[in-house]
């Protein structure tokens, strides 16, 4: 593909483009991710004319990804050359993404396409360059375009609600935000305003290959489908809106009926209940509610053991609350036990195998797969960057942060609340990532909403879409 020319003169002054900058607060260091590509060129020269009426602090990062040869060198060399038209500080890494890929799969953690290894390594360097202190935050150019395409790529990979939230346009890590302002902005927008601006841009000529999902669905499925209804793409994007604040809602309603609805431990005789693995639905409970009600129930509790069960796992358990006799199980979503009782509904981890292979305390790579037969836990993690990550049992002074928590609470107390006490409670199992406590057995851990992390069975090898 023939590459765009760009001018290297600053732009004239034309009428502006369309922000979103409730996220951006006066005074914060923020460093815009460019690629060269239109929607970042567009994003970068926007934040440049309103950033003294913002009060921000700008500079420009660019990461070279090791491939396409001779055209990234030119990118960089672009991207370079706009910043310094702009007289903003410029910041670059080159990552060899092919070679990481290949590393990664050669693991046996599963598969890692050249897309997915792309953009772990770019949000790994976006939280090293705001770790490092010269950077309070990162600005990205997701438009309302890559929104919509967003939401239909999970839609046809049968996401639930959550899923169809698509790209937030504030995301959380422990080392800062990564915003996204143009994510309500259409890309026929963005080139316009570059071409009243006279700024040309580079095209990236992997956007062409229709080997990749997303550039199918851009270039084949959502014209096809715009035939049939020309504004699919604006409510595309405002089913993303209303997914996210939908599940906002749902959460804290979830959060209220579980409760009632979830029990800890077993009942023991003469009354109260004892700790013990896994947990309990109240089918009484659980039966009263609506039936979206009582899918979300499932899967909440299914989630505080790691899990996140499809749509027929969530029926056969509802099934088995309802019309299952005491006694029966089913085993559902790649290691998760549901028993039937009188009274409960319990979901456990089913036992691992191998038991003697391996030790009580993991160190293991994120995003990736951990083993700790001595816990009792096999975990898969998903995450958009690399790092590590530990498991290991619970210690004295760890502090964890629950969903729906005001702040972080001790362990300690988290459990005398759940009431798991003798050997249990000694080897409760939890996992470290940077510090924190991101998964801990029996409780919802608050998350950023691209870590993803479910129990499988061990020997399974899987990766969660």
């Amino acid at each position: 593909m023939t590459l765009e020319p760009y001018d290297r003169s600053v732009p004239a002054k034309q009428p502006g483009l369309s922000l979103e900058t409730r996220n951006l607060k006066p005074g914060v260091r923020l460093a815009v991710g460019v690629s060269g590509g239109a929607d970042s060129v567009a994003l970068l020269l926007a934040l440049a004319e309103r950033g003294r009426e913002l009060g921000l602090v700008l500079s420009v990062a660019h990461l070279h990804h090791g491939l396409r040869g001779a055209e990234a060198d030119l990118d960089l060399e672009f991207v370079r050359d706009l910043a310094g038209s702009t007289g903003l500080p410029f910041h670059s890494e080159r990552v060899e993404t092919a070679t990481l890929a290949s590393a990664d799969s050669a693991t046996g953690k599963g598969a890692e396409t050249i897309e997915e290894a792309a953009r772990r390594l770019r949000y790994q360097w976006f939280r090293r360059l705001m770790a490092s202190g010269g950077v309070d935050a990162v600005a990205t150019a997701h438009t309302l375009d890559d929104q919509a395409e967003t939401v239909l790529a999970k839609f046809l990979r049968g996401a639930w609600t959550e899923g169809l939230s698509g790209i937030y346009p504030v995301v959380e890590f422990p080392e800062g935000p990564i915003v996204r302002p143009l994510v309500g902005t259409t890309r026929a927008e963005v080139e316009a305003y570059l071409k009243a601006n006279g700024q040309l841009w580079r095209e990236d000529s992997s956007n062409r290959h229709l080997t990749f999902t997303r550039n199918r669905i851009r270039h084949e499925l959502l014209p096809l489908l715009e035939v049939w209804n020309p504004r699919l793409r604006e409510h595309l994007a405002q089913m993303a809106d209303l997914a996210r604040d939908e599940e906002a809602w749902w959460g804290d309603e979830t959060a209220r009926a579980a409760a009632q609805v979830i029990l800890p431990g077993r009942p023991v005789r003469g009354g109260g209940r004892a700790a013990a693995e896994g947990i309990a639905l109240d089918v009484a409970q659980l039966s009263a509610l609506k039936p979206a009600m009582q899918r979300r129930m499932v899967r909440y509790a299914a989630e505080q053991l790691g899990f996140s069960p499809d749509f027929p796992a969530t029926e056969a358990l509802r099934a088995l609350a309802s019309r299952g006799r005491a006694g029966q199980r089913t085993e559902v979503a790649g290691g998760l036990r549901g028993e039937r009782t009188h009274r409960e509904l319990r979901l456990s981890v089913l036992p691992p195998a191998g038991t003697d292979a391996a030790p009580a305390e993991v160190t293991f790579e994120v995003p990736g797969e951990v083993r700790a037969p001595a816990l009792g836990v096999h975990l898969l993690v998903e995450a958009p960057i690399s790092t590590m990550a530990t498991l290991r049992a619970w210690r004295p002074g760890d502090r964890v942060q629950l969903r729906h928590s005001s702040g972080p609470r001790k362990v300690k107390e988290v459990l005398e609340r759940m009431k798991v006490n003798g050997a249990a409670r000694s080897t409760w199992p939890v996992v470290e990532m940077d510090g924190n406590i991101v998964w801990m057995q029996g409780v919802a851990v608050e998350l950023s909403p691209e870590i993803r992390i479910k129990a499988i069975p061990t020997g399974t090898e899987s990766r969660p879409e």
